[in-house]
């Protein structure tokens, strides 16, 4: 590495070597560098459009992806080549996008891309948090007006103990883990997971985390130095405010300001608001429309007058907000909207609710699933199974729009990312609970903190599913204005208080603490007492949420619904796997044929029968014993004889397990013929004397019926299972041929 890029600093960042370089790869990008933890190393280009465009907002692009060669693998699937992004993909482009994209001037408008590229990964250190360093030095390079930079770092609690940048290996212990990014002294985005962690844990985290930030940050300050003397001079973009005719902004503000002074205080509820808006749009457009056809000083107006309008309404939103201490819809600083709980709208589904808080609906169902219906997630570090999943739908009616359905955008899966975590970590072990689980969360309504809706919703359906988890878990979106020296925080944030604030703050958790959290900023970064206030205050909230959960369901249901599976798990020696397979399935495609289960064998012995039928699941489950059974020699067992030869009969004595009895061992007196004591489908007992190595079993009747006879080995007696237990044949295991 200290060979690759012409310039390379290493700085050790929470006890560990990050190597920053750049100075010989993709010369001919905005700005682009490479950043290595171990040998594992992210490539990161940043690039601005020459062209600006005409949008009000910044045209910023992150993609990340994991290119399967960085492990030595090949891509798995159909098409042997990377497609798509996978989910991790996605929500490390968003970990990448969240932090950077405040940093940027207000009327930006030149396409901006960032691209993060893994091309060494060790399977020891994670890539994703090394990209969102690299993306911020590479646009530190670049001619972006960037207003960096930003250092990410992973900070996990093991036994006990704060590490940075943990192992796969570290995380898979942590009671806390948490990526945290920010600029120096001041924190920008915070993501996460834990196991019930105390508010004050929390903060500690932030506190070690933003002291690491800052030598990254530094860093970057140095790279950006050490590449201008080595002769890399660039002239960053200068942004200037968007030139808004004075002619018309003075005309909209004096036909806007006071409406909206009115409206915010009227208490008006999101569609009343926004039909308001909307309505003094339309009358303003049309005002200046026709002014523009005889004064000169309009000219282009029509297109700056919801522009002002909206900064109007952000503006007197915050004035009402910090000096009139009032919220829009008239709720007190701490005050959330009222709850209302639907249980079971649909009996069908094996666990349902709607959960509303003020105009945010969210439909949940929990589904039952079997180990088969587990997600293989293919990823860098190889493929692995998904028990737990969570999806968050956001259809276009829910906000009142009219737009097709194009399947998960990058907001969805996050949403769903945030959720899932926040609830997996207390759902039960495999062991105690084997089902896949899948949550899907439907937005019928949306009026902020979807989100957290789906986490309230998704925790009272694995309730109502029967799903014995640890405690129930509630989800609250805390906001933010800071101006001026003052500040407001601001719980169970609505649509406007987001669009219009400075914070999204999401903390989920149950009544002992934290499992789930998210924090975005839109502003150059927030202290460290303002975000312990966010913590306190949203915990306030989350205990006063749990208390409406728990007056509706306290704890899961006893049963599980009568149209969910019943789920059994047995345990079989490894070597017995195959006879209960049988050849080309055959034993597994009956049982599921003659008793509509479903049948999942685990490499590891593990089998899984599941079906709605308790009956039929209990007998092909008691067939499965009877498969994988051994025969033991002195035992008894009662059989059926499932054909017959000139040298005996070979007897079934129990499913897919046949053994010979000898014409010479039918009967204590002398047998010629075996049809003349035995015919197929006789019912017979018999004494297993012998299980020679290849596991070919020798029977006798003799020997029940007079102990003591010639070749009988003594033993204790034991009856075979019963036939109706047992079920039909299975794939044979026979005798000696002759």
């Amino acid at each position: 590495m200290a060979n690759l890029q012409k310039i390379s600093l290493q700085e050790t960042v929470g006890g560990k070597d990050v190597i920053l370089g750049t100075g010989t790869l993709a010369k001919q990008a905005g700005g682009a560098v490479t950043i290595q933890l171990g040998d594992t190393i992210v490539f990161s280009a940043a690039t601005c459009a020459e062209n600006a465009k005409e949008v009000h907002f910044v045209p910023l692009t992150s993609d990340y992806r994991e290119r399967a060669y960085a492990a030595g693998r090949v891509p798995g699937g159909f098409f042997k080549r990377e497609m798509r992004p996978r989910d991790k993909e996605t929500l490390t482009s968003r970990l990448v996008d969240r932090p950077i994209r405040p940093l940027f001037p207000e009327g930006w408008n030149h396409e901006t891309s960032i691209q993060s590229i893994v091309v060494s990964c060790d399977l020891v250190n994670d890539p994703d948090v090394l990209a969102i360093t690299g993306a911020s030095a590479a646009l530190m390079l670049s001619d972006a007006p960037f207003n960096g930079p930003v250092g990410g770092v992973r900070i996990c609690r093991v036994k006990d103990a704060w590490v940075l940048f943990p192992t796969w290996e570290e995380r898979a212990e942590a009671e806390l883990e948490l990526i945290v990014a920010g600029k120096k002294d001041a924190l920008l985005m915070v993501e996460g997971s834990a196991h019930e962690v105390t508010e004050e844990v929390f903060a500690e985290a932030l506190e070690i985390a933003q002291a690491e930030i800052n030598k990254l940050c530094a860093m970057q300050v140095e790279l950006v130095k050490r590449s201008e003397a080595a002769g890399r001079k660039v002239e960053r973009y200068v942004v200037e405010p968007p030139a808004i005719p004075a002619a018309v902004l003075e005309f909209v503000k004096g036909k806007a300001v006071g409406p909206i002074k009115a409206f915010l205080r009227a208490k008006l509820d999101k569609h009343g608001l926004d039909g308001k808006i909307d309505e003094m749009k339309d009358a303003i457009k049309k005002e200046v429309e026709e002014r523009e056809k005889t004064d000169p000083s309009f000219k282009d107006g029509l297109k700056w007058v919801s522009k002002i309008i909206e900064n109007i309404l952000y503006d007197e939103s915050r004035v009402l907000t910090l000096v009139d201490r009032v919220r829009p819809d008239g709720r007190g600083f701490e005050e959330i909207r009222p709850i209302e709980i639907m249980m079971k709208p649909f009996e069908r589904l094996h666990g349902s609710v709607v959960f509303q808080r003020g105009q945010t609906q969210a439909f949940c169902s929990t589904t039952l699933g079997t180990p088969g219906d587990m997600q293989i997630m293919d990823v860098i570090e190889g493929e692995y199974k998904e028990r737990f999943m969570l999806h968050y739908n956001f259809p276009a009616f829910s906000v009142g729009e009219v737009r097709p359905e194009r399947g998960p955008g990058r907001r969805e899966i996050g949403h769903g990312a945030l959720a899932r975590r926040s609830l997996a970590v207390l759902l039960p072990a495999e062991e105690e609970f084997p089902y896949t689980l899948r949550i899907v969360s439907e937005i019928w309504e949306s009026n902020g903190s979807s989100s957290m809706a789906s986490i309230c919703g998704g925790s009272l359906s694995l309730f109502d599913a029967g799903v014995p988890m640890k405690a129930a878990c509630a989800g609250i979106a805390m906001g933010l204005v800071l101006e001026g020296g003052k500040y407001a925080v601001l719980t169970d944030i609505a649509g406007i208080e987001d669009h219009n604030g400075d914070m999204d703050f999401k903390v989920a958790g149950t009544r002992n603490g934290i499992t789930g959290f998210q924090m975005d900023m839109k502003i150059e970064g927030l202290s460290i007492s303002i975000m312990k206030e966010a913590l306190a205050q949203a915990k306030r909230g989350r205990l006063f949420i749990l208390d409406k959960m728990d007056a509706v369901l306290p704890e899961p249901r006893k049963e599980l619904s009568q149209f969910a599976p019943r789920l059994f798990r047995l345990q079989i020696p490894t070597d017995k796997i195959g006879a209960l397979i049988g050849p080309g399935g055959k034993n597994i495609r009956r049982l599921i044929d003659t008793y509509g289960v479903q049948v999942d064998v685990e490499d590891d012995g593990s089998v899984f029968i599941a079906g709605v039928d308790p009956v039929g699941c209990q007998q092909a489950k008691a067939e499965v014993e009877a498969l994988t059974l051994e025969a033991e020699v002195g035992k008894i067992y009662k059989g059926h004889v499932v054909s017959i030869k000139e040298f005996g009969a070979f007897i079934e004595i129990f499913p897919g397990k046949e053994g010979l009895l000898h014409v010479s061992q039918i009967d204590v007196k002398r047998v010629n013929k075996v049809e003349d004591v035995l015919k197929i489908g006789d019912e017979v007992e018999v004494k297993c004397l012998e299980v020679d190595p290849t596991g070919k079993i020798r029977l006798s009747r003799k020997a029940v019926l007079s102990p003591g006879s010639e070749n009988d080995s003594p033993g204790p007696r034991r009856d075979g299972p019963p036939r109706e237990a047992a079920g039909g044949r299975g794939g044979r295991d026979r005798g000696p041929r002759r």
